[in-house]
């Protein structure tokens, strides 16, 4: 039997092809990182350590042989964006106080947290990409009998409310819902292990 579009799509955004994968790469490249432990008490070399090792992390999950050595402001933005992410609007403050006391596991604490959030991060663009590629490419027919394919297997594992009636909050978001189901899968994969 030939696998749907569908089908292959949910098989390339599965949990072990996409979230666990770069969790992995994630762990890799943080084992891999090479820096100088202990307190940072200047707020400069705070931000060039976590660019530095920002820039490792994501060389790791692209799989580039060496990290993109890029604009330091531009990339102290993105790191801004991840630490305000991870602790909310004056995360650079947050995590520098923990770098410099050495409180709440200090700098390696700091960077793991980073190293979670944009392990995250890359996992859900990738999906998206999958999802967005999936959805240009089909026909408006195929777009409308996708989510009744969606449905008939994983419509018992929704929440009610997305299911009510007939299913219009599926059918009217169905990439988002797509874009969900990883995590989805995850959940009820970790249930089962339970």
């Amino acid at each position: 039997m030939v696998a749907s579009k569908l089908a292959v799509l949910l098989e390339c955004i599965a949990p072990d092809r996409t979230m666990d994968e770069v969790a992995r790469r994630v762990d890799t490249a943080v084992n891999s990182f090479s820096g100088p432990a202990g307190r940072i008490t200047d707020f400069e070399e705070f931000r060039r350590r976590v660019v530095v090792f920002v820039r490792h992390v994501e060389a790791g999950v692209w799989r580039f042989h060496e990290p993109v050595d890029a604009d330091f402001r531009f990339d102290w933005g993105r790191c801004l964006q991840l630490l305000m992410k991870e602790y909310g609007p004056n995360g650079e403050k947050a995590a520098f106080e923990m770098a410099r006391t050495g409180t709440e596991g200090g700098i390696y604490r700091v960077l793991k947290d980073l190293a979670r959030r944009l392990g995250r991060q890359c996992a859900e663009d990738e999906i998206a990409a999958r999802i967005l590629h999936y959805w240009n490419g089909l026909s408006i027919r195929e777009r409308l009998a996708a989510p009744d394919e969606y449905l008939n297997r994983f419509g018992h594992l929704l929440p009610s409310e997305l299911t009510e009636g007939s299913a219009g909050r599926v059918r009217a978001n169905f990439p988002k819902v797509l874009r969900e189901h990883p995590s989805l899968m995850q959940r009820f994969l970790r249930i089962g292990r339970s």
